[in-house]
């Protein structure tokens, strides 16, 4: 199959199935900025599908076989859109090419002079949205694609007109293998994506990989802190940029004083102290996110002063430590965290904030990773007051484990299983109250909890 380069020309056709996706939508404004004729479906409508309407792109909701005209170029679809759907039957029945989303954007990503490509286990929205606050704050006009919603963009991406492209690059199904990044971040390496994944090992070769694409000029930027990442990027036979609590870390904080869940440390870079940070969102790992962007963007030659406001100026993107409100007294929050570390520095976190009692509403993130990783699951899940299970999200799956969230519920002496989030809602009405703190926690739907308890009390 021809290559992606191709199709980016003036007269070009093409659709995109999923088009209004957190990481589809932006490609299709990029596309159909550079002239590219854009056409789109989706299951669902959407602010998203909405928004690319009034740019002119066409969208139709649901995925159908006559969505493939005669006139199409190619396609492109997610690693969620599978070979038997109707639209994917058809263009290879037509012969047109397919690609997937990582290449389009691995293409497009060499057209930008700097490309920064932020990739890890856990951390990956937080530490991109910090690039983006960095690089905003430096006038630099980037194009941003991140995992989640920032405050600052209204989305969760932005075209920019400037020379630098940040990216939340993810290795499920190797996907950032098709990335073409300038400056490689790798911020921690775990067993995960099981489901594709054959061991550890397996995904230290892969994140090995994508850091071996960054060219000989380009720059690699690793956590000296985790084992995993210095073992599988040291092979590579490049030089790497640390950064980390360690004092031996090439970037690292000082002089740390915590307030709330407000850190404030001294950025040191390569033995000199550059500026004084501030950021307002908790946790050890929170600080090591922004030395990581810290790290990043001032390889563009970004100013010192930009990294500080940059950062200071960050709130949390949406689902990361996402403050709801306030339920029978108790403050609501909600996490994305759907992997045992993730909850480990949630709860840590939580920990440094003195408050009475720990409510958490997990819910399970596929049956892979629950059955995979169970063990790990029960040691973080005994740690608050109570824990509320919902059922497993089941995502891409089918149970042919035959494991549910009352397995964990089970083992647990501090927690609750119920199969409907009304249920969960109900008891935390009779138990919430002030001096809790309520976190929502998991990649699937359990936000909608702290949403309708939230909109209750309107």
């Amino acid at each position: 199959m021809a290559g992606f380069e191709q199709f980016l020309t003036a007269g070009k056709k093409g659709l995109l199935i999923g088009i209004g996706g957190v990481s589809m939508s932006p490609l299709a404004e990029v596309l159909h900025d550079v002239g590219v004729t854009i056409v789109g479906s989706d299951m669902h409508e959407s602010d998203n599908t909405r928004a690319l309407r009034e740019k002119g792109i066409g969208v139709s909701i649901g995925h159908k076989a006559e969505n493939i005209t005669d006139d199409l170029d190619f396609v492109v679809r997610t690693a969620a859109v599978h070979d038997d759907n109707p639209e994917i039957v058809a263009a290879r029945a037509k012969g047109i090419p397919v690609f997937e989303r990582t290449q389009a954007w691995g293409t497009i990503m060499r057209h930008y002079p700097n490309a920064i490509c932020i990739a890890g286990t856990h951390g990956k929205t937080t530490t991109t949205s910090m690039c983006t606050h960095i690089m905003m704050a430096a006038e630099k006009d980037p194009t941003v694609m991140i995992g989640g919603t920032l405050p600052l963009l209204h989305a969760g991406h932005r075209v920019g007109n400037g020379d630098t492209i940040i990216f939340e690059s993810c290795e499920y199904y190797n996907g950032f293998l098709s990335l073409s990044p300038t400056i490689a971040v790798v911020l921690n390496i775990e067993a995960d994506h099981l489901d594709f994944f054959k061991d550890l090992e397996e995904i230290k070769t892969s994140f090995r990989a994508f850091a071996d694409r960054v060219p000989e000029d380009g720059i690699i930027i690793a956590n000296i802190d985790d084992e995993n990442t210095m073992d599988a990027l040291r092979p590579l036979g490049r030089e790497l940029l640390t950064f980390g609590l360690s004092e031996q870390a090439d970037v690292h904080p000082a002089n740390i004083v915590r307030r709330g869940a407000m850190s404030e440390f001294d950025i040191i870079y390569k033995g000199e102290c550059i500026t004084r940070a501030v950021i307002h969102i908790p946790g050890e790992h929170n600080i090591r996110n922004a030395l990581a962007a810290a790290a990043a963007t001032m390889q563009l030659g970004v100013s010192p002063a930009a990294v500080k406001y940059g950062l200071s100026g960050f709130q949390g993107a949406g689902r990361r430590f996402e403050f709801k409100g306030k339920f029978n007294g108790a403050d609501l929050y909600d996490d994305y965290a759907h992997h045992p570390s993730e909850l480990r520095a949630v709860l840590d976190a939580v920990e440094a904030l003195n408050y009475t009692r720990t409510i958490v509403v997990f819910q399970p993130h596929t049956y892979s990773r629950t059955h995979a990783l169970f063990n790990d699951f029960l040691e973080q899940l005994a740690r608050p007051t109570i824990t509320y299970l919902a059922e497993i999200y089941a995502a891409r799956e089918q149970n042919t484990i035959g494991i549910s969230s009352r397995d964990l519920a089970e083992r647990l002496p501090n927690a609750h299983y119920y199969q409907t989030f009304a249920e969960i809602e109900q008891s935390l009405a009779e138990t919430a109250k002030p001096g809790d703190i309520i976190l929502t926690i998991g990649a699937g739907d359990v936000f909608r909890i702290g949403d309708h308890l939230m909109g209750q009390q309107r």
